[in-house]
């Protein structure tokens, strides 16, 4: 957006990425009850949300949608900050597990998103 952007635009996609960030959040809630060890949870979380952002990237374009999915529910789905204190929290135990853990979560991050952009792309697309 910029500052020529209607202020009832810029409202709207805030309220947008906030009920966006509420469903996310409700569904990583759910994720973490059926998958209740903090690692794992998060670690599936933030890689599954790394793959649909990568299609929805590649699929959508800048748009109300990409910003309610992509920004507020993915944005809400994903946790950064519990991939923190899981990190330093498997810091204490096992530095090997912790590095296995950011390695797994960074790298896997990485490739899932590009493969997600791959899959979004249309077929003959450049």
């Amino acid at each position: 957006m910029t500052s020529s952007t209607p202020a009832s635009a810029v409202l709207r996609r805030a309220a947008l990425v906030a009920l966006g960030g509420m469903l996310g959040t409700a569904a990583r809630m759910g994720l973490g009850l059926l998958i209740p060890d903090a690692p794992v949870g998060v670690l599936v979380a933030n890689l599954v949300g790394a793959l649909v952002l990568g299609i929805l990237t590649a699929r959508l374009p800048a748009s109300d949608l990409r910003v309610f999915l992509g920004t507020g529910l993915l944005g809400g789905f994903t946790t950064y900050s519990s991939f923190m204190v899981d990190s330093v929290q498997l810091w204490a135990s096992s530095a090997l597990l912790a590095a296995g853990y950011v390695a797994l979560t960074l790298l896997g991050g990485i490739a899932l998103a590009a493969l997600g952009l791959h899959l979004g792309r249309k077929r003959g697309a450049a």
